[in-house]
């Protein structure tokens, strides 16, 4: 499965918010790879193992997975104001996703260069979640 057949699987009242993400992903992590990993979109940094970014469509909600430490401790006070596990921003109503948090959580990882990922995640996100 790719992206795409991953974007038309989900539900239709997701699709917009969904590939949304993806635009978001594509244009602002340049030099980063896309594929699908634990049943996921990913991007993985250009010659990287580990991914920094996934997505997902889950049962209750969007995911949205940001695995720089570094990263999520500089918008401590942004992700604050939302669902946020360990590495899991949530969004329950797909026309409430902040893309332009995303879009800043984007930027901030694409610019902070190698390392800073969470230890164990290695093209996904699942049993290395940090």
């Amino acid at each position: 499965m790719d992206v795409a057949a991953y974007l038309e699987a989900a539900p239709e009242t997701r699709r917009p918010a969904l590939a949304r993400l993806r635009e978001l992903c594509v244009t602002e992590l340049k030099g980063f790879e896309e594929g699908i990993a634990y049943g996921m979109p990913v991007y993985v940094r250009a010659g990287g193992t580990e991914a920094e970014i996934a997505w997902a469509n889950q049962k209750q909600y969007i995911s949205f997975y940001l695995m720089r430490t570094d990263v999520r401790d500089a918008f401590t006070d942004r992700l604050a104001a939302h669902d946020m596990g360990k590495a899991c921003l949530r969004f329950r109503n797909p026309a409430k996703v902040d893309f332009d948090l995303i879009r800043d959580l984007l930027r901030a990882t694409a610019r902070a260069g190698r390392g800073g990922v969470c230890g164990g995640v290695r093209g996904g996100v699942r049993g290395g979640v940090c």
